[in-house]
């Protein structure tokens, strides 16, 4: 039986949405999901207050009777806890996969930069939601289950990572931002304005010097201007790729969307091991 702890660094989840998930779960006879009563919490924006959030990921990390935390939802938070949570993990947490995306990003990042358990970009319980999210929901599981048919197809031969681009934007050049030196870099993008999209490359790729290359993911629900850009998604990337210098891959199965593949940091075959 692999046991997953459910917690929400970021925003809350309701009832309804972890009936829902543990509906897909059942699926799974091999899994147990543990949703922790923190994921109800309300305060502001948030799950909870900073203090709640980090003691609720913190307990699940370090509790050896799991084998993996599934963070329950993005939108905004984790970077507030991120450097506290990865300070307070002990051993029981290098033993773990971590899931999510998004604002979930910001914890990746810390603990692929520590070197604890496996970051893994992942979809996450919040997208039982969308339209057709049973099917992002289920991927997660049956990822967790020990079936990797629902990776990025790119996986390489080189180690890689996914983020989202305003998260991987906010981490250049703070604390939580690993080397990613010889990594192919996934990006994906939502809700931003084609000129924002524009900009975050611009300061994104200052500070991606050294990697293998960079793969586009979906920019999606794009809201719209008083004018047009006048340059898609496509080409905002090669744009500020070659101005840099990095190989531009083409483009990545990952995005806000029930469609999200799983990307697991680091070298292919550690991932095949997990």
């Amino acid at each position: 039986m692999t046991r997953i702890a459910i917690c929400a660094p970021s925003t809350p989840l309701t009832p309804e949405d972890v009936a829902r998930v543990e509906a897909v779960a059942a699926e799974f006879p091999s899994l147990e999901l543990a949703f922790h009563e923190q994921c109800y919490l309300s305060q502001g924006h948030f799950a909870g207050s900073d203090e709640q959030r980090l003691a609720a990921l913190l307990e699940c990390a370090n509790d050896p009777a799991f084998d993996a935390v599934w963070f329950a939802r993005g939108g905004y938070g984790a970077n507030r806890i991120a450097a506290q949570a990865v300070a307070g993990m002990g051993d029981a947490a290098r033993g773990k996969a971590f899931l999510g995306y998004s604002d979930g990003g910001y914890l990746l990042a810390a603990l692929y930069r520590a070197g604890i358990g496996q970051a893994v970009h992942a979809p996450m319980p919040v997208d039982i939601r969308r339209a057709g999210g049973e099917h992002a929901v289920r991927r997660s599981l049956a990822w967790l289950a020990g079936d990797r048919s629902g990776l990025e197809p790119h996986i390489d031969q080189h180690p890689v990572v996914a983020f989202n681009l305003m998260t991987l934007a906010m981490l250049c050049g703070t604390d939580l931002m690993p080397d990613l030196s010889g990594h192919v870099v996934m990006v994906e993008e939502v809700s931003e304005y084609l000129y924002a999209v524009d900009r975050l490359f611009f300061h994104v790729t200052q500070h991606l010097s050294g990697i293998a290359g960079l793969r586009l993911g979906r920019v999606s629900d794009v809201p719209e201007n008083d004018r047009p850009f006048g340059a898609e998604p496509e080409e905002i990337a090669r744009f500020w790729c070659e101005r840099t210098g990095i190989p531009f891959l083409g483009f990545a199965d990952i995005g806000h969307d029930e469609a999200n593949r799983i990307v697991p940091f680091g070298l292919a075959s550690a991932q095949a091991q997990t």
